[in-house]
């Protein structure tokens, strides 16, 4: 799995990409929503003051993209129009469609709906594989919701279902960043952002959005800019959103799957003929947007002068291994994809940036190519020089950094679109509402799910959908679960969904400014999803407080009871679970033992709080997700222990860098046919339970 490193060199398969700016936006506003998300039970928030319906544009600047031709400059004129290559999607029977009606969304599993999907001959046509689910008035509250024109709102932790005192600790590690991370700061400044629901309940600015004039590699020294010239981080300073782009073309191709222009399991060359050689011709639209293809991570595209010599640069590209046979993140899957876009649609990427997302959505502060009116709000990002950077172009700023992108003329679909948090937010809104905003749909309910569908399941630990990337703790920290979806950017941002509790994180931050090697790895970002994660509480059904592991990575912790003596061999211990843990590297053990020092594991079943056969954990341990609902944990005590005496305990254990949301232990008993034995909820019988690690928390 490709991570972002921060001291990788140009090219290293992550992302490099820069930075614009706009004109101070105010803050958004609208109608105050029916309510938001239902789970913890948050109010709905009143709109914002501004009453600004736009959401936190509202100026009038221009949101085009700036005049574009069709074809574009690097491409040598090769975007033609669709010219007859994309042909109409057929459906199983071999007709425009299914013959039979498609089930209804919440019947389908997203791994089923992929399986389901991929079914169709290796042909995927969204509007035949789901008749008369274009954002009809059909779906869930969600999507109802969204086609009733509610919006985005500023509001407080509570009415967005969220705790106070966890959700201003997100603000607080991304603040901590600004310092030494381990000896430069990680990031010059950062703007994070965090809501549940309709709600963004946190959106703070940090540090500088340019702070660095100039970096002398030779002696790992800065010039700073006077403090008088440096510009403060604002919330609505513009980002260079890097391979966040990726997103953004992944919803453009899945668009035009939905129009029957573009088929997710055909071969790239039906589109691009010229895509071809080496085995390339085998490689599909899906292997494209899942990094499936088994091409290299990148190519210097920016050391050919023209427009020509670019082409026939990607044309040349081999795969280095059999497409579907390895996973790889690589740019030129996207920059592949945007030339398939650009050929079957007849318009450039930042037309159909701006046509299909950007305009109907209202985000007005996300665009390539950002005017040089928006260079004061714009995040600077590195100081370029050789070495380090394959091009000499000194301080980079209010233009793309990533050097491919440049090349390209600031159009790529790897990199190069220009953003606030706020207009991520509005897109996360969107996908987490299945596809529509403020009454406006660009995708349909079915669509969405596709992007969040692993389709990667042969490469454990590289789940990924249709673009977006899902179950990654490296980034997503305690946010990650199976149904997370997201991304990373080299200049060190990052977008976290999380359908499973309703919430975004969005971290913005200029991590290669001044340059890119001050900085590692994803640590802020691990943090502030860790401490966001925590703001979601976990609730027991009767409103009080559980034992709560604790989300201390590398932590562990026992919870043992008191010596009790089964006068049978009917003994049980009953209890309620909930448990959140990195697959292999956290895990809850239930375990046993005569004299409190030699442990062995209990065995136990447990049954989800929503129904369903009871499942079995004969090794005494769970690890994983469990849902993110209760379930009623049952352990026999085997007729050895009767007559005995005998210590249950329960051992949390987080090793590792990673973990999840942590485990929750409520309403223990032990008792026999005859016999309660053990009662939490007994005064006398709560003050003996030993807790090492654990607390009591009443979210």
């Amino acid at each position: 799995m490709a991570q972002d490193t921060g001291a990788t060199a140009v090219g290293d398969g992550r992302d490099t990409a820069r930075t614009a700016a706009p004109e101070p936006p105010g803050r958004p506003g609208g109608p105050a929503a029916s309510g938001t998300d239902t789970g913890a039970g948050p109010e709905p928030a009143p709109a914002c003051p501004s009453g600004s319906a736009a959401g936190p544009g509202g100026v009038a600047t221009p949101d085009g993209p700036g005049g574009a031709s069709t074809t574009p400059a690097w491409a040598g004129g090769t975007a033609a129009g669709a010219g007859g290559v994309a042909t109409a999607p057929i459906g199983p029977n071999g007709g425009a469609g299914p013959a039979g009606r498609a089930e209804p969304r919440r019947g389908v599993s997203r791994r089923r709906l992929g399986a389901r999907l991929l079914a169709l001959g290796g042909v995927l046509a969204l509007h035949a594989a789901f008749p008369g689910s274009a954002g009809a008035a059909g779906g869930g509250p969600a999507e109802r919701r969204a086609l009733q024109g509610l919006r985005l709102r500023y509001g407080s932790a509570r009415q967005a279902g969220l705790l106070e005192r966890h959700l201003e600790a997100v603000a607080d590690e991304a603040r901590r960043f600004l310092g030494p991370s381990p000896e430069r700061p990680y990031y010059a400044g950062a703007v994070v952002l965090a809501g549940r629901g309709r709600t963004v309940a946190l959106h703070r600015a940090m540090g500088h959005a340019v702070r660095y004039a100039e970096y002398d590699g030779r002696t790992d020294r800065v010039r700073e800019f006077p403090a008088a010239e440096r510009i403060a981080m604002a919330e609505d300073t513009v980002f260079d959103l890097a391979s966040l782009t990726k997103l953004f073309t992944s919803v453009l191709a899945v668009q035009q799957m939905e129009r029957g222009r573009l088929e997710l399991e055909a071969p790239v060359r039906r589109y691009l003929p010229e895509f071809t050689g080496g085995g390339k011709e085998l490689v599909t639209v899906r292997q494209l947007l899942t990094h499936t293809s088994g091409l290299r991570s990148w190519a210097p595209f920016y050391q050919e002068s023209t427009p020509e010599g670019r082409l026939r640069l990607l044309w040349s590209v081999r795969p280095q291994e059999p497409p579907g046979s390895v996973y790889r993140y690589s740019d030129l899957n996207l920059i592949a994809l945007q030339l398939l876009l650009e050929r079957i649609t007849g318009r450039t990427l930042d037309v159909l940036l701006h046509d299909e997302i950007t305009a109907p959505l209202g985000m007005h502060r996300t665009r390539y190519n950002p005017p040089f009116s928006w260079r004061r709000v714009t995040a600077a990002t590195e100081v370029q020089r050789p070495p380090w950077s394959g091009l000499d172009r000194g301080l980079v700023w209010g233009e793309v950094h990533d050097e491919n992108a440049y090349a390209l003329g600031g159009v790529a679909g790897h990199a190069g679109v220009f953003g606030t948090a706020w207009d991520l937010a509005v897109l996360a809104r969107t996908l987490l509402d299945g596809g529509a905003y403020a009454g406006r749909r660009i995708l349909r309910p079915a669509s969405v799910e596709l992007l969040f569908t692993d389709y990667n399941t042969a490469f454990p630990g590289d789940d990924h959908g249709l673009g977006f990337e899902l179950y990654q703790h490296w980034y997503m920290g305690a946010m990650a679960t199976p149904h997370s979806a997201g991304h990373t950017g080299f200049t060190g941002t990052s977008l976290v969904l999380d359908p499973s509790t309703d919430s975004f994180l969005i971290l913005l931050g200029n991590s290669v400014h001044p340059v890119r090697t001050w900085r590692a790895g994803s640590a802020p970002r691990v943090a502030v999803g860790n401490r966001f994660a925590r703001a979601v509480p976990v609730r027991t059904r009767h409103g009080g407080a559980a034992w709560f592991s604790g989300m201390a990575p590398g932590g562990s912790g026992t919870l043992t009871l008191p010596p009790l003596v089964p006068a049978t061999a009917s003994a049980r211990l009953r209890c309620a679970v909930w448990w959140d843990t990195v697959p292999g590297e956290g895990s809850l053990h239930l375990e046993v033992s005569p004299d409190g020092k030699d442990w062995a594991p209990l065995p136990f079943t447990t049954v989800r709080s929503t129904g369903g056969a009871a499942e079995e954990w004969p090794q005494g341990s769970v690890s994983g997700w469990s849902g993110r609902i209760w379930h009623r944990l049952e352990a026999p005590l085997t007729a050895a222990w009767a007559g005995r005496e005998v210590r249950i305990r329960f051992r949390h254990r987080a090793a590792g860098r990673y973990v999840g949301r942590g485990v929750y232990v409520d309403v223990v008993r032990v008792a026999e046919p005859a016999r309660l034995l053990f009662a939490e909820d007994r005064p006398a019988d709560a003050a003996r339970v030993e807790a090492v690690g654990w607390t009591r928390s009443g979210d």
